[in-house]
């Protein structure tokens, strides 16, 4: 009755939907960042009220609408990301490699130096490095070519 169209060109392996829901995840947690400072000031009860910085530092405020403004901008480009990479885009592949890496360093600071990792950050970095190092990701999105497929 109905019939699938078959696609020309790329096929998406697994590990393109595993990075996709890892992608998810993080901007579910990204999502909860931007609204737990907020929430802690009780901005949605009190509204929003200043001085968000003195002198020269910012207040307890003034950090709370920074850090939510951050976590917002990253989840915003998640989903673009996410687009590009489930679009299988060359750029989404080098932005969330880039991306991951970056993520890693700072878990890692966080972990060692701070002293209040978010695990489920770490853990998501870690599945989404390991699935795009894969070979067939790498040759699917145009990163990594065969010798034979250059020679032909």
């Amino acid at each position: 009755m109905f019939k699938r169209k078959k696609t020309k060109g790329k096929k998406r392996p697994i590990a393109v939907t595993v990075i996709g829901m890892a992608i998810v995840v993080l901007f579910i947690v990204r999502l909860y960042q931007v609204f737990i400072p907020l929430v802690e000031l009780e901005v949605f009860v009190n509204g929003l009220s200043g001085p968000f910085y003195s002198d020269t530092e910012l207040t307890e405020a003034g950090r709370a609408l920074y850090d939510s403004i951050f976590y917002f901008v990253l989840a915003i480009g998640l989903v673009i990301v996410l687009i590009g990479f489930l679009r299988m885009r060359r750029w989404s592949w080098v932005m969330l490699m880039t991306w991951v890496g970056l993520s890693m360093v700072v878990g890692l600071v966080d972990y060692f130096y701070v002293g209040q990792p978010n695990y489920v950050i770490m853990a998501s970095d870690v599945v989404i490095a390991f699935a795009l190092s894969q070979v067939e990701v790498q040759r699917i999105f145009g990163i990594r070519t065969d010798i034979g497929e250059l020679l032909s």
